[in-house]
C-alpha cells in the first residue's frame, strides 16, 4: 500500500477483508479497490473504538451479528436516481405493460408482481410505480417488492423522503402529482405520495441467501448488481431469476452489464432488456 493511512493497512488486510466480503455478500472486490475498502472500513474501526484492522477482522470472523450487518452496509455501493436508464421505463409503459395486461385479461387473472432487486435508496421502485399506476385497471392486485442488501437503505427507502435536488431530472408534472414538498425544518425535502408507497413492500435481502418470496414475478429489475459478482455467482443468480419469473417474464439489468455467456435462460430483446426463455418443469 502506497498511501499514508491513519491505521496500518496492508495487502494482507485487503485480501482478508475481500475474502470476508465475498463470503457474506458475493461481491468480488478486485485489486484497485484498496482505498475504497480502507475508507469504508476505517469508519467502522473508529466507531467501535478499535486500534487496528486486525482487531476488526477478528471481530467479523467471530460472527458478531450486529457488526456483520454494519460491515455489509459499509461495503455496498448505493448509486441510483429516479428514472435512471429512461429507456427501461419507456419500454414498460409502451410495450411491456400493455402486452402483460392483455395476456392477464385473456387468462382471467388480475394480479401483477414486480421485484426491484437491489433497490438502493428506493428511487427505482418508486419510478416503476409512477410508470405503471395509470395503466392499471381498478381493483387489480398489484405489488412491487423492493429489496436491498443494505438495511439502512431499506429503511431510508420505506420512508420515501428525498432531497429536492434528487428530482432535478424528473418531469415537473410527476413532481407535482407524486411528491409533497416540505416546509420549515423539512424545507428542501420531498415526501413520496402514500398511494405509491402502498404499492411497494421494502425488505432487506441478501440475494445469495434463501428467497422467502412465494409465487412468480412478471418482471424483475436487477440493475447494476451483477457487475459486482464473479462469473459463477452471476450464473447462479441469473438461473434463480429465471426460476422466479413467469414464462416469458422480463429481466432488466444495468447499462454496463450483460448476460452474454452467463446464462442461456434469457434472450436479449432490447437495450439491457432480457426475456425469460427457460422451460418450467
Amino acid at each position: 500500500m502506497s498511501a499514508q493511512h491513519e491505521y496500518h493497512f496492508s495487502d494482507r488486510h485487503f485480501k482478508h477483508i475481500a475474502k470476508l466480503v465475498y463470503q457474506h455478500t458475493g461481491i468480488h472486490l478486485k485489486e484497485g479497490k484498496e482505498e475504497l475498502v480502507y475508507s469504508r472500513m476505517v469508519r467502522r474501526i473508529r466507531a467501535l473504538g478499535l486500534a487496528t484492522f486486525d482487531e476488526y477482522i477478528e471481530l467479523i470472523q467471530s460472527g458478531h451479528d450486529a457488526e456483520l450487518e454494519e460491515f455489509t452496509n459499509a461495503i455496498t455501493t448505493n448509486l441510483t436516481a429516479f428514472f435512471r436508464e429512461k429507456h427501461h421505463f419507456e419500454y414498460i409503459k409502451d410495450v411491456l405493460m400493455p402486452a402483460l395486461l392483455a395476456e392477464k385479461k385473456k387468462k382471467g387473472e388480475q394480479k401483477i408482481r414486480i421485484w426491484s432487486a437491489g433497490c438502493s435508496s428506493g428511487e427505482e421502485p418508486y419510478s416503476i410505480a409512477m410508470t405503471i399506476v395509470d395503466l392499471l385497471p381498478a381493483y387489480w392486485d398489484v405489488k412491487i417488492l423492493a429489496t436491498d442488501l443494505d438495511s439502512q437503505m431499506v429503511e431510508h427507502s420505506a420512508k420515501g423522503i428525498y432531497d429536492l435536488n434528487r428530482l432535478e431530472k424528473v418531469d415537473k408534472s410527476l413532481i407535482k402529482r407524486w411528491f409533497k414538498q416540505g416546509s420549515g425544518a423539512n424545507s428542501g425535502k420531498v415526501r413520496v405520495a402514500q398511494q405509491l408507497k402502498d404499492m411497494i413492500t421494502f425488505k432487506q435481502l441478501n440475494l445469495l441467501h434463501d428467497w422467502p418470496m412465494q409465487g412468480e414475478f412478471d418482471f424483475i429489475f436487477c440493475r447494476n448488481v451483477i457487475i459486482y459478482f464473479d462469473h459463477a455467482t452471476k450464473a447462479k443468480l441469473c438461473q434463480r431469476y429465471a426460476g422466479a419469473l413467469i414464462p416469458q417474464g422480463h429481466l432488466f439489468i444495468g447499462h454496463s452489464e450483460s448476460l452474454f455467456r452467463v446464462n442461456d435462460d434469457f434472450k436479449l430483446i432490447g437495450n439491457t432488456i432480457y426475456q425469460n426463455q427457460g422451460v418450467k418443469a
